[in-house]
């Protein structure tokens, strides 16, 4: 079994995925933490995320594994990921572990932005999760401030469309639903609430 769910950064996708992986007892990945990991590597060794020979190098050589967690997760990481993300050979690198990933039994539950689309179109349920900018906006700006990085909320927002605008404009897998995606817009959800209706979209496909 597998479940795809792709949205924008910051739509709750992540929390979503991963309660529905623990729901239905599947192995979860965050994709977008690759990528983010590969944009700090980059970073960590002085280089330019946009340095498209050091952004596939950093890729090639990415144990997902070795990730670390609090690194990933700044206001920085993020950006670099959403550049290194557009280059189609970081995005060849890494589609082989992420198929690889999908295919460990019983099942796993990937989220993403070209899962449904790219990654694992022969998914089971595809999810496409998302809310407004400035619901997001909010929900990064909250948790880059909980992790003391600190951005005003305003730049939160800046970023959050200028990410939405790249991931949806690269000619490389760019960012959309899948023709037989399932919508869910988190915008007034709570995570429970959210979560109640993706159980409830994945059991009716499943049947």
């Amino acid at each position: 079994m597998i479940i795809a769910v792709d949205g924008p950064a910051a739509s709750g996708k992540g929390t979503l995925a991963r309660a529905l992986a623990r729901h239905y007892g599947l192995h979860y990945l965050d994709t977008g933490s690759l990528y983010r990991a590969v944009g700090q590597a980059v970073l960590a060794a002085g280089g330019d995320p946009a340095d498209e020979k050091a952004a596939r190098a950093a890729a090639e050589a990415l144990d997902a594994s070795q990730i670390d967690e609090k690194a990933i997760r700044t206001a920085e990481a993020g950006h670099a990921a959403s550049v290194v993300a557009a280059m189609p050979a970081v995005r060849a690198a890494i589609l082989d572990l992420q198929r690889r990933f999908a295919a460990r039994k019983p099942g796993a539950v990937l989220d993403g932005r070209d899962i449904g689309t790219v990654v694992c179109p022969e998914a089971d349920v595809k999810l496409f999760v998302s809310a407004s900018p400035e619901i997001r906006a909010r929900r990064r700006w909250l948790e880059l401030n909980n992790s003391g990085s600190g951005p005003s909320e305003a730049q939160v927002l800046e970023d959050v469309r200028e990410r939405d605008r790249r991931d949806a404009e690269r000619a490389a897998s760019p960012m959309k639903p899948a023709a037989d995606a399932h919508l869910l817009d988190t915008s007034d959800l709570s995570i429970e609430a959210a979560f109640d209706a993706a159980v409830a979209i994945i059991d009716k496909a499943m049947g």
